[in-house]
């Protein structure tokens, strides 16, 4: 890959996580621009591509008919040169619990406006704690995509919890010849509230305690208890998700079931999650504001209101700046509200 200009990026820049790579790959298949990163997940115990990382890496270069050099496991070093974006069916397996989400994530920005429509199967985790599980895709996520342009639908076929994944999800997407700039500063209000406890192989009575804490932390008490059995599970798991609709927006949290934690803890993590955002009076969530920049930059403009931004969601902006003539602005209006634009440079 000799005289190419790449973009070089620092793999261990914010938090040092696998968002950098993941967000490089998505811009550099949107934009056709190559790239260099290094020092890949130097933040973390174990740097490197991991399983997830190197199916999304490689997930990335069959859409793009891309050339890689790096892409193995423990990789700290990555270089990518994609061609054209595919339309297309395309099956990818991470063959682990690590998230399929994040995984369908780098791909479908690209995806949203190639030549035409496209089938993704995805395996792997579908409900992990360290990534937004299948619902908050559904429900969350896309929504907001489908308002930009494209129309995208996502159906659950298997849930797959940590250690052992053997979930599976499938994603249409009807692509738009643009993506149309959104505004979402006024979240409206609220339509529908519900708490859902998913278990599988596990005691029911374990959804039922961290139910009811949710509904009490967050006096919810006309809520009927909705305990649901994931049968078709691999391995035993259980989340709990808590969901605020409103007129313009919708957000969910969530707590995992582990070993060492509570039924109340797990139910209380959702519950302040859920408090928080009710609290702060913004229209998107913490786990959506890092994953809708990328999307609005490369529609080209955007303003949301959200929480306020930790290390892990202002890195996409540091990172879209290395792709796209963009600008993302981060005002803090109190220490409970900030409101992010975006607009080209």
């Amino acid at each position: 890959m000799k005289n190419i200009d790449l973009i070089t990026i620092d793999g261990s820049a914010g938090e040092g996580g696998g968002q950098v790579l993941r967000s490089s790959l998505t811009l550099s298949l949107a934009t056709g621009k190559p790239f260099r990163i290094t020092g890949i997940r130097a933040g973390r115990a174990k740097p490197g591509l991991g399983r997830q990382h190197l199916t999304a890496v490689r997930a990335a270069k069959e859409v793009g008919s891309a050339k890689v050099m790096g892409d193995e496991m423990g990789s700290t070093d990555l270089t990518f040169v994609p061609r054209e974006v595919a339309a297309g069916d395309y099956h990818f397996a991470v063959g682990t619990a690590g998230s399929a989400t994040l995984v369908m994530q780098t791909v479908l920005p690209a995806l949203l406006t190639a030549a035409g429509p496209s089938n993704l199967v995805l395996e792997g985790g579908t409900h992990n704690r360290s990534a937004p599980p299948f619902e908050f895709i559904d429900q969350v996520y896309l929504p907001v995509i489908n308002r930009m342009g494209p129309q995208v639908t996502a159906e659950l076929k298997r849930p797959g919890f940590e250690p052992a994944g053997g979930g599976k999800f499938t994603v249409s997407v009807k692509p738009a010849p643009k993506l149309e700039p959104l505004e979402i500063c006024d979240p409206g209000e609220i339509v529908e509230r519900n708490i859902r406890a998913v278990v599988a192989h596990l005691d029911p009575t374990i959804g039922v305690k961290e139910f009811n804490v949710v509904r009490k932390r967050l006096d919810w008490l006309d809520l009927d208890v909705r305990v649901e059995n994931a049968e078709d599970a691999v391995c035993p798991g259980n989340v709990i998700m808590v969901t605020t609709r409103r007129e313009n927006a919708t957000e969910i949290t969530t707590g995992f079931g582990r070993l060492g934690a509570r039924a109340a803890k797990v139910g209380e993590e959702a519950a302040r999650e859920m408090k928080h955002y009710l609290e702060s009076g913004s229209a998107v969530g913490r786990r959506l504001a890092d994953q809708i920049m990328l999307p609005l930059a490369l529609a080209g403009g955007g303003r949301f209101t959200t929480q306020p931004l930790s290390n892990h969601a202002r890195t996409p902006a540091e990172t879209i700046a290395r792709f796209l003539p963009v600008t993302v602005a981060i005002d803090e209006k109190d220490r409970h509200l900030h409101e992010v634009v975006i607009k080209s440079a």
